[in-house]
């Protein structure tokens, strides 16, 4: 079992940034992949971000240049750093793992006002 809390999210301007954390209950460095997902409003889940345990990364196209996403394996947390952020952006984000199961976390709003 494995438990995941975001925190980070909030109300910004267009152009503004902010940095979201996902906090795992178990060591990190034992889950090959982990990553963050967003749904606006009427939509599906689309993924925004995935790493591997090696470091690898991957983003979806309307996030690259602008988002980075990394792990602290000491602090068994995962970030998303967005900066430019866009109305667009604004959606509740989630973080996932993929550790046998895939486990998902409660979600955190980001709202990025015009």
């Amino acid at each position: 079992q494995v438990q995941l809390v975001e925190s980070g999210g909030g109300l910004v301007q267009a152009g503004g940034s902010l940095k979201l954390s996902c906090a795992a209950s178990v060591e990190i460095v034992s889950i090959m992949i982990m990553g963050w997902y967003r749904q606006a409003p009427g939509k599906q889940r689309e993924l925004v971000a995935t790493i591997l345990s090696g470091g690898s990364t991957n983003y979806a196209d309307s996030v690259k240049g602008r988002f980075t996403i990394s792990r602290d394996n000491a602090k068994n947390t995962m970030y998303l750093q967005m900066n430019s952020l866009k109305p667009e952006d604004t959606a509740v984000y989630y973080c996932n793992a993929h550790f046998g199961l895939v486990y998902w976390g409660q979600g955190t709003q980001v709202t990025v006002s015009s």
